[in-house]
Formats: structure tokens, sequence, C-alpha cells
């Protein structure tokens, strides 16, 4: 089963309203005992990143363990996947951190509520985005934005925790370009003992991460305190030299209320809507990714519903923006995760967990906090895929530094800046589709047509393939290419389309193609479409255009144009024509008259010779019309 998909069958009314009604017969002795296994993994490896990914929002690191907890249930029972997890994540809470930390001093009362409050409403938003069946909409974000914003994202987290790994007292809330100037200006006052704690504990993760994938980031911290508690011992101050992080509180997540203010909300819009649409991409794409492999069949508008639910549940549970967690997602699959249970399982332990570790939080020095999210944020970047994407095309490329460069500097329109360009260059691609020249398959038995590459051509009747949807955006753009045909060539009245690859014609195209076959009727000639698709004949017959194009200058798959269109050429060009592309013309002229045998066989010999040039050259670039 692994890398196929399942058939998803239509999903009743009681299973619309509640999604774990769909996988209940799933549920057995053996999946259990499989998701409490899985379940204890996923709550290890949360805890060290749930207090890692609160101290990258600004948020007392508890809070990114509630983050951990409600949402993850919600989600589960009301999304589609059976494996993701949902939860804090890196991108989210950066943007969070980025977006609040201008309205409220970080880990204040006011922060706290204002990070609920753009929870709720990144919750509604993505309800909203799954109830309306706009599922579809996290495909417009590229993956190119997202490996730009990512790299972004993650250059900004190593920067804000410079000052912890290093021990310098620098201002909050500092840009980029500050922060790093406010460093070079203070290396002197690097602290010795806190840098030495950050180092051992990022080398100490490097080093561990290979052999104890899972567990690596709580086995550096262990090691990264201890050093920081033998530090202090040697100082003669235990308790007082290094900074920690402090005692986390235990317990169920309290209790919270976020802001109904009309003036509140209405600061929080934009970035509610980089964290929808970020959270969403990230939702969506994980269980895609990991359906790839469990053969699941994932449903985009559910996953939209289970997420914006386990938001809005989770602003009253003092639960910042959470969303599916690559790691633990991944993680839970390898564990050998069922159903959904495993992430209920995974929340209800770390609960526990929370209450036994909990006090040992106030030995944890923010250095080696430091050390650990330099290590998540280097695994954000992804080098090969910056490579790829840089080396392959330069619109691309530009999307990703200009996304990239646009995080930096402002984080949460970053996003939405790169989105933008993505569509642009998209929009400009899909305006200007390729119109390549083509000729008659050689084979006399075949019906494709081949790139021109060089070869002669009919001087009255021109071929040309279109690649690409004939839309109102692109319909300018071929009708010039189109006209450009008899304005080089005034011969050239007769004009056939190859149409397998048009897949889209509204209006304009349709309008567009009516006017050209007009527009060479009154030259002498016509406009002929060969294998036109079945929703394009429908559009075109309901709109009356076909009257315009004539339903006998459409041909089908398996038809050869040229013996309806030959007849129609002028005899007296044919008989001095050198070309004599089609197998018609070396019988006879199109008014029946018989060809000169001499002449015949000069031209049927040059022909095979040009055929056999086009088969080898079929995989050579195509040339196009303009």
């Amino acid at each position: 089963m692994s890398g196929q998909f399942v058939a998803r069958p239509e999903p009743s009314r009681a299973t619309r309203l509640l999604p774990f009604l769909s996988w209940r017969q799933r549920v057995t002795r053996e999946s259990l005992r499989s998701d409490l296994a899985a379940g204890l993994t996923g709550a290890l490896l949360v805890l060290p990143q749930g207090v890692a990914f609160a101290t990258i929002a600004g948020l007392p690191p508890e809070y990114g363990l509630y983050s951990a907890m409600i949402p993850a249930i919600v989600a589960a029972l009301f999304g589609s996947s059976w494996h993701l997890v949902t939860g804090p994540t890196t991108a989210i809470s950066i943007v969070v951190f980025s977006s609040v930390s201008p309205l409220a001093e970080p880990g204040t009362e006011e922060f706290i509520k204002l990070a609920l409050t753009l929870t709720l409403l990144t919750g509604l938003f993505q309800l909203a985005l799954g109830l309306a069946r706009l599922g579809t909409l996290v495909n417009f974000i590229s993956h190119t934005v997202v490996v730009g914003f990512t790299a972004g994202a993650a250059v900004l987290i190593a920067a804000a925790q410079l000052k912890n790994f290093l021990g310098l007292d620098l201002e909050r809330g500092l840009e980029l370009w500050e922060t790093l100037e406010q460093v070079a200006l203070h290396l002197r006052d690097i602290d010795p003992y806190v840098f030495t704690v950050g180092l051992v504990t990022l080398l100490s993760g490097l080093a561990l991460r290979r052999r104890f994938k899972q567990l690596h980031m709580i086995a550096a911290l262990v090691i990264g305190s201890l050093v920081a508690v033998a530090l202090e011992a040697y100082e003669g101050a235990p308790g007082e030299r290094i900074p920690t992080v402090g005692a986390l509180s235990s317990g169920l997540p309290p209790v919270s209320l976020p802001s109904f203010s009309p003036g509140t909300m209405g600061e929080l819009v934009v970035p509610a809507i980089v964290v929808t649409l970020l959270g969403l991409t990230e939702a969506v794409s994980i269980s895609r990714s990991i359906a790839l492999k469990s053969g699941q069949a994932i449903d985009g508008n559910q996953e939209f519903i289970g997420q914006g639910l386990a938001n809005v549940v989770g602003s009253f549970f003092s639960s910042y923006a959470a969303s599916g967690s690559f790691n633990r997602s991944g993680v839970n699959y390898a564990a050998g995760a069922k159903t959904p249970l495993a992430a209920v399982f995974s929340s209800g332990l770390l609960l526990v967990i929370l209450l036994a570790v909990s006090p040992l939080a106030a030995y944890l020095p923010n250095a080696a906090m430091a050390g650990i999210l330099f290590i998540v944020a280097w695994g954000l970047i992804d080098f090969h895929g910056i490579r790829g994407i840089l080396g392959t095309s330069w619109q691309e490329g530009t999307v990703l530094l200009v996304t990239l460069v646009g995080t930096l500097i402002s984080l949460d329109k970053g996003i939405l800046v790169g989105i933008a360009l993505s569509l642009i260059f998209y929009l400009y691609r899909t305006s200007r589709p390729r119109v390549i020249s083509v000729l008659p398959d050689p084979d006399p038995e075949g019906y494709y047509f081949v790139p021109v590459d060089g070869a002669p051509e009919c001087p009255q009747y021109k071929m040309v393939r279109i690649h690409g949807s004939l839309f109102f955006g692109a319909v300018n753009h071929v009708q010039r290419v189109l006209r450009r045909v008899d304005e080089i060539h005034p011969g050239h009245k007769h004009l056939m389309v190859a149409a397998t690859t048009v897949n889209f014609v509204d209006i304009a195209g349709a309008e567009m193609l009516a006017q050209e076959a007009v527009r060479r009727r009154e030259l002498g000639g016509g406009l002929y479409i060969y294998r036109m698709q079945p929703d394009v004949r429908e559009l075109l017959s309901k709109g009356d255009y076909l009257e315009d194009i004539g339903e006998e200058n459409l041909f089908p798959t398996k038809a050869h144009p040229i013996d309806s269109v030959y007849p129609q050429l002028d005899s007296e060009i044919c008989r001095t024509c050198t070309a004599q592309v089609f197998p018609q013309c070396r019988v006879a002229l199109p008014n029946g008259e018989p060809r000169d045998p001499a002449v015949a066989r000069v031209v049927e010999r040059a022909s095979v010779d040009d055929e056999l040039e086009w088969a080898d050259d079929e995989a050579a670039p195509y040339d196009q019309v303009e």
C-alpha cells in the first residue's frame, strides 16, 4: 500500500460533522499499543521543542507546551490526516513574535493576550476557508516561497538568540542589522561562562543528532545544564551567574480569554492572514507528504477545518497559534502510529511528563536553549533546495531571494511579497503560451505533428500548436502571434491550430478564435482546429462561436486535416512550389491535375531525407512563430 492513495468514499453527514467517526474502525487493541508508544515518543520530543518555540514567540516557556496539548487533540479529531501532529512551530512562533512585539513587551500579560487574540483570528480565518471549501488556496503558495521564508525565519531565529548565547544585555525587538551591529559593538562584553554553556550545548546537540535523532535535544539540554551547574559551583555563586528559564507552571492549560476589542483585532488582521496562510501551508503539505507513504487520501478542506478549530479552541486554553509539525508528524508516522489517537495520547503524556519535570526547568540555562535554537534554525534552511532553485530558473530564484530578503526586513510581510511575486511570474507565463510551428508526422500512418526545426513549410498552409490555455490574459498574445503568421508570409491564408494542449478556453478566448476564423475567410483562407478538447468544444457550441469557426473546420483525433484543406489551396502556387511537404503535393495539384512524374520523384527523394532529419530531431527545442 505504501506510496499509493486509497480512494476516499463519499463521507456521510455524520462523518462530515464528526470526522473521527471515519477512522474509528481502525482502532484495535494492537493499534492502541502502537499509538501509545508513538504518543510517548512524541511527548518526549515536544518537551524541549515546545519550550524553545515559546521562547522564540516571546511567551513564557509553558505556553509552547500548552500549544502542544489542546490544539493537537482538536486537530487530530477534526482533521483528515491519521498522522499529522499539530502544535507550535518555528515559523509561526517567529511570526507571532514579530507581529505582537511592536504592540506589547514580550512575556507580559498584554503580550500574551494579544498572542491569544492573534490565535483566535487565525483559527476563525482557517475555519472560514475550510467551511467555504477553499482548500485549494494553499496551492497558490509555491514551494519556492516557503523555502525562502523558512530560510529567512531561520536567520532571524538565530539572530534573536545571540544575546542569550553570548550573555549580552541587548534591547528586545531590534531589527536584524541592528542586532548584528550591537553584537559587534559589544564583543568585549561576552560572558565566558554563558558562552561556554551555549557552545557546549550546541556541540553536544550536533554530535548526538545522528545517533539519537529523536532525543538529541533533550540530551544536549541536560549536558548544557550540568555544565552550567558545574561552572557556577566553580565560581562559588550557584544559581546566580548564568540566567535560567525558570520553573515551568505545571498542570492543565489554564482557561484564557483573548481580546475582543475591534481596535486590537484590527491591528492583528494582517498578521493573522500571514499565520493563516503559513499554518495551512505547513499542515496540508506535511499531511500530504506523509500520505504518500501511508496510502491515505487527504481532504484539504477538512484539514482547514481541523486546524481552524484547533486554534479557536486553543486560544481559550492558553495556546498560541499552532500548525502541523513536520518533525513530530514524521516521528509519529515512523514510530508506528496507526490512528490520530497517537496525537491524543501524546498530549496526555506530555501533561504527565510536565508535572514531573517542570521544577527542573529552573536549572535550564537560557544559553542552552539558545544553542538548541541554533540547531533548529540551521535545520530549517533547505540548502539543497536553494541550490536547486537558483540553478534551475531565474524566475524561481528571484522569488526565493525576494522572499528571503523580504522576510529578513519584515517577517510578516515577506511571505506576502513572495506570494505576490510568484503569482505575477505565473500570470506572466500563462499569459504568453508558446505557439509552435509544426508539420505533420512524416509517418503516413501517424496522426501527430512534429516541430518544424528548419524543414520546408507549405507557402499557403501554416500549422501551429498552442501550449497553454486561451483565457482573457493570454488572448492578446496569441492573437498577435496568429496575425503575424500572414503578416510575415501573406500567402499563409490557411491556418491550422493543433489544440491538444489547450485545456481551457474562456469567453475571451472563444471570441478570439471566432474573430480569427472570420478574418481568415475574408482573406480567402480559413481557420482549422485539430483535436479540440471536449470541454472547449462544448463552450464554443453553447456560445454559438462554432457558427463562425465552422463545424467542418474542426478535426477529431486520428483525422488528417490536410485531406480537407488541400483542395482549397491555389494550384498555381503549388505548381511552382519546391517544398511539397504533404503526400498530396507529390501526386496532384489541388485542382486535381496530375504532377509531372519526374518532378515528383525528385521531390519525393528530398522529402525522405527531410523526414529522417525530423524524426531524429523530434526532441529538439521547438521554434516559436514569433
